[in-house]
């Protein structure tokens, strides 16, 4: 059995869900594109977020290689990794994921992306930056030695059909958890997820669990069972409150 932040015991994710909830609780990634004019590859950072279905989506300049490159051959692969602090980084989980780059709008006009990366605000209506999403055709994720999996786009991403309405309400709940129940998310954050420092905030929510940003740190705390409609985050998110204060009284 495996155990979610919040201590409770559950059967061990497939690796297509372990993979997409490594990615998610990710903000930063190593993206290689192609030259056009050498073929060679070429490896940047990027900064991400990802949609419901767990498929991460960038703001890039128009001016940046990675963004030329993508420009002349849409093929990339992003290396997400979670070994930050590990002796060995070696033996620490990391997914990489193959597909292709488009041009998107994002539904919420971006303010999905601007709550996870508050920086990006500054240049988000500038005329050279543009929203691209990525398309994964193949994941390949390594969890420590002899952990390896290969895992197909259908495996790796959540089905989030039924999910609008929470999409909807996503920004309401966000500004209600770090307006009203700001000291909660900071329960969260120390005692679900062992987390150091004050100031934690929830920068979104999806069906499958919600973010945390405390300055340059990034945090997932996932859900139980996945959730889609406000209602059912609403419950999620009280469940969760409780077993954070569990043994105050």
């Amino acid at each position: 059995m495996a155990q979610q932040q919040d201590g409770t015991e559950t059967a061990k994710p497939a690796p297509g869900a372990a993979a997409r909830q490594l990615v998610r609780g990710q903000d930063r990634a190593g993206l290689a594109t192609i030259m056009p004019d050498t073929g060679a590859p070429y490896a940047s950072l990027v900064i991400f977020c990802c949609d419901y279905a767990g498929r991460p989506y960038f703001l890039l300049s128009d001016l940046a290689q990675h963004t030329m490159n993508i420009a002349e051959n849409p093929s990339v692969s992003l290396l997400v990794d979670g070994v930050a602090g590990l002796e060995d980084p070696l033996t620490g989980r990391r997914v990489t994921l193959m597909g292709r780059v488009e041009r998107f709008d994002p539904p919420d006009g971006g303010a999905r992306f601007i709550s996870r990366h508050p920086s990006s605000e500054l240049y988000a209506g500038f005329g050279d930056f543009n929203w691209y999403g990525f398309l994964p055709e193949r994941c390949h994720m390594v969890a420590g030695f002899g952990a390896i999996d290969w895992i197909e786009p259908g495996d790796y991403q959540f089905d989030a059909a039924n999910a609008s309405d929470l999409a909807t309400a996503e920004q309401d709940i966000v500004d209600h958890m770090n307006g009203d129940h700001a000291d909660t998310v900071q329960l969260f954050a120390a005692r679900l997820l062992g987390l150091h420092g004050t100031g934690w905030r929830m920068t979104g929510i999806d069906p499958e669990g919600c973010d945390l940003r405390r300055g340059g740190d990034v945090a997932r705390l996932a859900f139980s069972t996945p959730v889609r409609d406000a209602e059912s985050a609403r419950q999620a998110l009280v469940s969760l409150a409780a077993k954070s204060r569990a043994g105050d009284a």
